[in-house]
Order: structure tokens, then sequence, then C-alpha cells
């Protein structure tokens, strides 16, 4: 029922926000077509002569001001509105009806044809807004290999068992913080690129960071059978990696 809610309200956004954008060029700001044209041509002639002093000048005056026009759009107050009114549903949502996980196992089956596939159940998906997060109570482990959008990524490794060799973890965000909680017995190796954010893995702690790229692993890491490497990437946001 909330993911047909969910579907329902994008797709109505979509096609508010598309009538009030002809009605905003038709009635309330006739000058719009004109600086967005204008500002895409010092746009498109500034990266022309790029190598120009005018080239870079045009340039940047175009991005200024295109963002200016956008800003100043009826639309685009419309959806950030929007955005900020599906961020507090989502958030009302969560406290009013948790998501709760149960583990399912699966039987084995006998051995499939050798040209079959077999199609697994994802233990985390993508998402677009919001936070997801590990199940509270013990699961089956599958590698994880997920892009978000806008939120926070919670994984908890203490309630499952891992296979032999190594498991993987592969985590894109946008905007947004990664927390992982990681058993005393486990050893990692992390590999961790961010834009702007922080950096705490263990006894590893880094703020303010800008354009940086992370690689770290614990020291027993080649001599174990098992154990996790973990990639992340950042574009705003925190990673935390603590022992649980």
């Amino acid at each position: 029922m909330f993911k047909n809610l969910k579907n329902d309200y994008m797709g109505w956004m979509i096609i508010i926000g598309g009538i009030i954008l002809i009605l905003e060029i038709l009635f309330f700001n006739r000058g719009l077509i004109f600086s967005l044209f204008v500002s895409g041509g010092m746009i498109y002639l500034g990266r022309k002569r790029g190598t120009k002093k005018k080239g870079k000048i045009l340039f940047w005056g175009g991005i200024i001001f295109f963002c200016a026009s956008v800003f100043n759009m009826i639309t685009f107050k419309f959806f950030l509105l929007a955005i900020l009114f599906h961020f507090l549903i989502q958030f009302a949502l969560s406290k009013k009806n948790p998501k709760k996980h149960s583990p399912i196992f699966v039987e084995p089956k006998k051995k499939p044809h050798e040209d079959s596939i077999i199609m697994g159940k994802p233990l985390l998906d993508n998402v677009l807004f919001g936070q997801q997060k590990t199940p509270n109570g013990v699961y089956e482990w599958n590698d994880i290999n997920i892009q978000a959008g806008i939120g926070d990524t919670v994984i908890d490794l203490s309630y499952t068992v891992f296979p032999k060799g190594e498991t993987v973890i592969f985590i894109r965000n946008i905007i947004g913080n990664i927390h992982i909680l990681v058993p005393y017995e486990v050893e990692v190796n992390i590999h961790h690129s961010v834009i702007a954010g922080s950096t705490s893995v263990f006894d590893f702690h880094q703020s303010k960071i800008f354009n940086q790229v992370f690689h770290l692993k614990t020291p027993g890491y080649d001599f174990v059978d098992q154990k996790v490497k973990i990639f992340t990437s950042l574009l705003v946001g925190n990673i935390e990696v603590e022992r649980i």
C-alpha cells in the first residue's frame, strides 16, 4: 500500500510540476525561455572558447545566470517543497509503521542444470530517498551492491554468519551517512572515496575531508579465511565503521 502511495505521489508531483512550468512560462514568467536561451548560449560559446579569458568569463557567467534563472522559478520552489513534504511523509510512516524483517532460509534443492540461472533476493535495494538498514534479527548473508540517492545506510554484521572466503560490500551514495558495525573477530579491508565529509574507521578518524580516497585494512586481513572487503563512495557525507 505504502509503495503504491509513494509511486502515485511521485507521479502526481511530476504531473503537477509540468503543469506549473507551463503556466509559469505562459502567464507568470514569459522571459524564462529567453533567460534560459541566453544562459545556454553563453555556456556554449564559453566552452568553444574555453582556452581564452573571455571564454571562461562567458562560461561561468552563463552558469551563474542559468542557476539564478532556475532558482527564481516557481516550478523549482514547488519541487523543493514537494521533496520536503515527501521526507516528512516518509519520516512519519517510519515512526508509525517500522519495517520488520525476518530471516528467510531457502531449502536446498536438487542440483540445477549447468545452464540454468538462480535468482536470489538482495539483502538491500537501491533507494532514491530515505534510510535503509539490515534486519534487526538474524538474517542470511548476501553480498551487498547498492546505490543510494539521499539518505543513510546502516549495516550491522553481527546478526549474520559469513561464508568462507571474501565477503564484498559495495555502497555508492550521493548525500548521506554510512554506518557499518563489524564484529571483533572479523577482519576488514576498506576502500572509501568521498568529495566532502568525514571518515571514522576504528581508531582512524579524520574530519573535514575534501576530495580524498582512503584504503584501510586490519592487520590480520591477509591471513584469515573469513573476511569482509568494503567499497564505499560518497559525494557528501560521513562514513563510520566500528566494532560491536
